[in-house]
């Protein structure tokens, strides 16, 4: 039984619950009982997320949470911080995905480059400042971005 046939099936509070969270971070189709040895990478940490559902004032720190994901998987990604925060928690991201840079309240852009070179900040401020900041790598992979969407 998938999670979405159990989510019909198990009316009762607490598995309805757990259920709607599964369902909620995009993983309808595991079936129960399924072992998380045959999940991938992305869909493991979706099941940890979906732990974390219903909880508030909690800060989480995610190191790259889209690698090696499906670009339809980022969305939902993006979709879970964004319920996380709602629900009153702090979300830190530590993330080179565009997509998910753009999606941020506040960006802190470390650098210039990498390495022994790097760890000094570069900029800080919102995703739309960031456009305008000189000295950032990520700056400028963001307005190349823009305009290739705009075109």
């Amino acid at each position: 039984m998938t999670a979405a046939e159990a989510a019909r099936f198990f009316t009762e509070r607490k598995p309805a619950a757990i259920l709607r969270a599964v369902i909620d971070v995009g993983l309808d189709y595991i079936t129960l009982g399924q072992p998380l040895s045959t999940l991938s990478g992305g869909e493991c940490q979706r099941v940890k997320l979906a732990t974390e559902l219903h909880k508030s004032g909690s800060v989480y720190v995610m190191d790259e949470p889209t690698t090696g994901l499906h670009m339809s998987d980022v969305g939902l990604v993006l979709a879970i911080i964004d319920r996380l925060v709602d629900q009153g928690n702090s979300v830190i991201v530590i993330e080179h995905n565009l997509d998910v840079v753009k999606n941020a309240d506040w960006v802190i852009d470390l650098g210039p480059e990498g390495g022994s070179q790097g760890g000094r900040v570069v900029f800080e401020g919102t995703p739309r400042d960031l456009l305008d900041a000189t000295g950032s790598h990520t700056a400028e992979y963001l307005r190349r971005d823009l305009r290739v969407r705009q075109a």
